[in-house]
């Protein structure tokens, strides 16, 4: 069994596959800059905000509950439900992370996105070696970009608006469509929690629930069925004593 490791091959590799990541990202990044700059925010303030936070969905969730005196409380509860899908990922990629400490393992940690935790699945099905270095370069690389998009977006506010349904705005949506398709492990597998998560989210989002209810309460439905299916399959089947 290869052991866990951080390594600057590994590096190398997920700023490589990171690479076709950037071009989905970068509106969404754009967006988040003038959003940033319609409520007020400087440049300054709008990259520290992306920096620190490196999080879109709850940068625009904050940011439209943005108000004068600002809801802090709310604020940090929706951010909270927003995030709360990191826990799982993390818990699923606890054994990159054996060998692994110090900054190495808490800047990598920082640095996890929806992108990277796929990219790392599906780096894992192909190969039997866990390397940190891999996550820790895909999350860099997006994290570089998305400071220049949020940075471009608050600068070209003034000059540049599109209006809510222009066509660029779907490329974030079809960034996560593409990383579904490596993930797929067929009809058997997925389907079902797939199309609970789809059909919850759906029906949360036509019953009038806002973000980030339709999320999170589809990420719930799909992740409870997939595990209820896949605990009894994880059991060993009983078989004769050792001898």
């Amino acid at each position: 069994m290869v052991r866990p490791s951080f390594t600057g091959q590994g590096v190398r590799r997920g700023l490589r596959a990171a690479l076709p990541l950037v071009l989905g990202t970068f509106p969404f990044g754009l967006a988040v800059g003038v959003a940033a700059h319609g409520k007020g925010l400087s440049l300054l303030e709008a990259l520290l905000m992306s920096g620190l936070t490196f999080a879109g969905t709850a940068q625009l969730v904050a940011l439209e509950l943005w108000t004068e005196p600002a809801p802090l409380l709310a604020a940090v509860f929706a951010t909270f439900l927003v995030n709360l899908r990191m826990a799982p990922m993390g818990a699923a990629l606890a054994a990159w992370f054996e060998r692994v400490r110090g900054w190495r393992l808490w800047v990598t940690l920082g640095l996890l996105t929806d992108q990277a935790y796929a990219l790392a699945t599906v780096a894992q099905r192909r190969g039997p070696g866990r390397d940190a270095g891999f996550l820790f370069g895909v999350g860099l690389l997006l994290w570089l970009f998305w400071l220049v998009a949020v940075g471009a977006g608050h600068g070209l506010a003034e000059a540049v608006r599109l209006r809510p349904s222009h066509p660029l705005f779907f490329a974030p949506v079809a960034v996560f469509v593409a990383l579904l398709v490596p993930l797929w492990r067929g009809l058997r597998q997925d389907a079902a929690p797939w199309g609970l998560a789809a059909a919850v989210a759906l029906a949360a989002r036509g019953a009038g629930l806002g973000p980030p209810w339709p999320l999170l309460l589809g990420a719930l439905a799909g992740a409870a069925l997939a595990a209820a299916r896949e605990a009894p399959a994880g059991e060993a089947p009983p078989g004769p004593a050792p001898r």
